[in-house]
């Protein structure tokens, strides 16, 4: 079988910011709605396996459908925005019928192993299905903010219970082949945010969560004919039962406990899955809460009494997340996981050594809204992105444990949507964000340590290189600001004014000083960590920060891109712009930080900018449907360092919509631009053949044939390095998520579009659910922490170097709210 041409190495993605949209399968597999598609996460191989797309709107909510044999799930349900259920198999069906968003799902098997779903929605009602809808229930101006499907005890009768915005949960039953209500249970004085059933022992528990802080748990069971006859007895206390009949069987629900332990709404709760010991099936009574407290907490009865308490209680203090939506456990019960309103998985393991103990575990994480922009560092060992969830982030492999890719920073958070990004140098990089001001960053010493230390590259050579004697610490955000401040050994540097603040705690005396109204106000600091593996939320938010370095000023609204040159001396920003005084391009000195020089000729925002690699010519493409070419000159006083070389005008564009992106050969001697209207152009040559003079610069015109790509081609990029026969390699992003891989062959003829040869794609499973925003191949050969991974800990010397001399990789930022790496195998194209 011949060797795939393009492998997904890694995808960076989180949950999306709703309850109910996590589920722990018994295979050990996390299924979680991220975006529009479902993603299907391996917590013990910390990788993500699948992800499925299928779905037009937001994923709202996810189950996996439990087998009774506890044997690993076959199917699994999602809803989502788009109103539709789909049921997802080998095979997949779909269910539409909704009229609004669906918000929570459950399923069960029933009898010939058919699958009935339960699902509630914003439309006010929640239907049953069997393949397709069975039956509505209206609930007027009610909504259901969860359901459970179980079956009776010793039938298989199927019993239904919703919780909504009444502060109720309904049970229903279906008899006769309709559903009928069987009861109400009152208690709750909030909207019901979860319900959940578990068997045990030939009855039910139901646990409900509210917003009123509790979880009440009920029980119910089957009534022999005889216990139903017998009247009340005055003499005995016991709790009061409702009860309802089904089939000439009657049940009795009751309340089992209330428990009380949380401070804020509670989302989430979810019973320990049963396991089969000995051929016998043992449910352990082990519940997990999750709350917008920002903790889950595990119940258990006690032995003996048999009074529920608290066992264990995880969580975050402090920090500036918002709570938790929902929880999980694994089937084996060792691990714990919760979702919070910024999308993260908090994950905790149980603690072989210490009895009792939970420590956080190292989980997959990712941007939480669309990414814009991304970029490799200049030796290829990490990548940066940003997104409009105004966090910038830093993915690399963590080479001693699983060489799998991980966030290990978080080097800025900020107040405006993030929307471009350009390394300047090893450790430092420019970014720019729906304000006017640019804003440049350099990593702490901190960082430096410990990107060492997961990436196993050496400290002394970190160090060495990024002039370590002057690099601070870490860096921490005052309470109400944006610029990240550099805090040095033993003090916090401000820009405005020094303001000391020591690591070490404080003495009496200087404890007695602190008594101004700023000093009860204090920012939470940043911690020195040494770490050894990724970190956890929590110290990505506080603890991963860069120090802000320099402010840029000088555009006139929001920025939109951003390029820097090979050199690392120049970069070239532009803004939104709706008038051509607007849409001129800035060019900064990297070492100063001053403005270099004003370079006006688009009319329109200018999207995308790329120096070539011998960084003696600038690029920019704009939404106006041209491009402009412009040419670094020998340094004198006299002379501008960029001026116009060449442009396409109306009458000489050949794209007829925006102009999206832009990219240039390895050899700086063509660059490429695609277009909204599904057109990819290469253009050239721009340089002399052989004499390598950039200042005898031919005419450049399109030296390709128009590749019509059958959809907005939103993305390009050019790969550094050229194939087997001497080749271009591109990669085509586009609007629907789909990647194109290409060959281009300048020698050909483009009259008959022979010059272009299709030699890969992302399949369904690989292509991002929406608009490729941005493409960048590494900038050398090999994958990111395989060239001295090996898990057997040996190397096979020249064959290892060669077979990773055959691989690319590339990286791609999707508005589906995902980064994406892939492996890309050059003898396979």
């Amino acid at each position: 079988m011949a060797a795939p041409v393009i492998e997904t190495c890694h995808v960076a993605c989180c949950a999306n910011r709703t309850p109910n949209v996590v589920s722990w399968g018994r295979g050990g597999t996390i299924a979680f709605g991220t975006c529009t598609s479902v993603a299907l996460y391996d917590p013990q191989e910390r990788r993500v396996e699948a992800v499925l797309n299928g779905h037009t709107g937001r994923v709202n909510t996810v189950q996996w459908i439990h087998r009774e044999d506890c044997a690993p799930e076959s199917h699994l349900v999602s809803g989502g925005s788009d109103n539709r259920l789909i049921v997802w198999e080998v095979k997949n069906g779909k269910c539409k019928g909704h009229t609004g968003p669906v918000c929570a799902v459950d399923a069960i098997y029933v009898e010939d192993s058919k699958i009935l779903v339960a699902s509630s929605a914003s439309d006010s009602t929640v239907r049953l299905w069997l393949s397709e809808c069975l039956h509505t229930l209206p609930f007027g101006s009610s909504f259901m903010m969860d359901v459970s499907l179980a079956l009776l005890p010793g039938s298989r009768v199927p019993i239904l219970a919703c919780g909504g915005d009444n502060s109720q949960v309904h049970l229903y039953v279906q008899s006769n082949g309709e559903l009928q209500k069987a009861m109400s249970l009152q208690g709750h004085e909030d909207w019901v945010r979860g319900v959940a059933w578990t068997s045990l022992g030939g009855e039910l528990l139901l646990a409900s969560c509210s917003q009123d802080c509790l979880i009440r748990v009920w029980r119910l069971c089957a009534k022999s004919g005889t216990d139903a006859r017998i009247e009340d007895n005055l003499t005995i206390i016991k709790m009061k039962e409702d009860v309802f009949e089904v089939k000439d069987r009657v049940f009795a629900v009751s309340l089992e406990t209330v428990l009380a332990g949380h401070e804020n709404w509670v989302y989430g709760v979810h019973w320990q899955p049963p396991l089969y010991k000995g051929g016998e099936l043992q449910q352990s009574l082990s519940l997990l809460s999750a709350s917008m407290d920002k903790t889950m907490i595990l119940w258990a009865p006690e032995e003996g009494s048999g009074v529920w308490v608290e066992q264990v209680r995880v969580g975050e203090v402090g920090g500036n997340t918002l709570g938790f939506y929902g929880c999980q456990m694994s089937p084996d019960g060792s691990m714990i996981v919760a979702h919070a309103f910024h999308g993260a998985l908090h994950l905790w393991c149980k603690d072989k050594d210490k009895e009792g103990h939970w420590r956080p575990g190292v989980v997959i994480s990712g941007h939480f809204n669309e990414v814009q922009d991304l970029s490799w560092d200049p030796d290829g060992e990490f990548i940066l992105s940003v997104g409009s969830d105004q966090t910038t982030r830093l993915f690399t492999p963590w080479r001693k444990q699983d060489a799998n890719w991980h966030e290990i920073s978080r080097p800025q958070i900020h107040g405006y949507d993030m929307q471009c990004l350009a390394m300047v140098g090893r450790f430092q990089f420019v970014s720019g964000a729906d304000e006017k001001v640019l804003r440049v960053f350099q990593a702490p010493r901190n960082f430096v340590e410990n990107f060492a230390n997961i990436s196993g590259t050496s400290r002394e050579k970190l160090l060495t290189s990024s002039d370590s004697a002057n690099l601070p610490e870490g860096a921490s955000t005052p309470a109400l600001g944006l610029s990240n401040k550099a805090v040095f050994q033993g003090k916090i540097l401000a820009h405005s004014s020094l303001m000391v603040c020591d690591l070490a705690p404080k003495t009496n005396e200087e404890e007695r000083q602190f008594n101004s109204v700023s000093d009860q106000y204090q920012e939470s600091y940043f911690h020195p960590l040494i770490m050894t593996e990724p970190p956890p939320e929590d110290h990505l938010l506080q603890n991963t920060l860069w120090p802000e370095v320099q402010k840029l000023y000088g555009h006139g609204f929001e920025m939109f891109c951003l390029a820097s040159d090979s050199a690392r001396a120049v970069v070239a920003s532009a803004c939104k712009a709706s008038k051509a005084e607007h849409a001129a391009v800035l060019l900064w000195s990297t070492a100063t930080w001053r403005q270099l020089q004003t370079l006006p000729c688009h009319t329109l925002t200018v999207t995308q900018m790329a120096f070539s690699p011998d960084a003696q010519l600038l690029l920019a493409v704009s939404r106006d449907r041209t491009w402009s070419l412009w040419r670094r000159n020998l340094p004198t006083p006299e002379k501008p360092q960029f001026s116009l070389y060449a442009h396409t005008g109306k009458d000489t564009a050949i794209h007829s919509r925006i102009i999206w992106s832009c990219d240039w050969s390895p050899d700086s001697k063509y660059f490429v631009t695609s277009s909204r209207d599904k057109k990819v152009i290469v253009w050239g040559p721009c340089r002399l053949e052989d004499s390598g003079n950039t200042m005898l610069l031919p005419e450049i015109k399109p030296c390709s044939s128009i590749l019509d790509v059958g959809d907005s081609a939103t993305a390009v990029a050019f790969c550094p390095v050229l194939c087997s026969d001497n080749s271009y390699l591109l990669a085509v992003g586009l609007e629907c998520g789909r990647i194109l891989l290409y060959r281009w062959s300048p020698g050909q003829e483009p009259a008959r579009g022979h010059d272009w040869s299709s030699c890969g794609e992302t399949d369904t499973s690989q292509s991002h659910a929406l608009r490729v925003k941005r493409l960048r191949w590494r900038p050398r050969t090999g994958r990111v922490g395989q060239e001295n991974h090996n898990k057997d800990g040996q190397t096979n010397g020249e064959s290892e170097v060669e077979e990773e001399s055959s691989w690319v990789q590339l990286a791609s930022a999707s508005a589906d709210h995902s980064v994406k790496i892939f492996n890309i195998n050059k003898r396979a194209l």
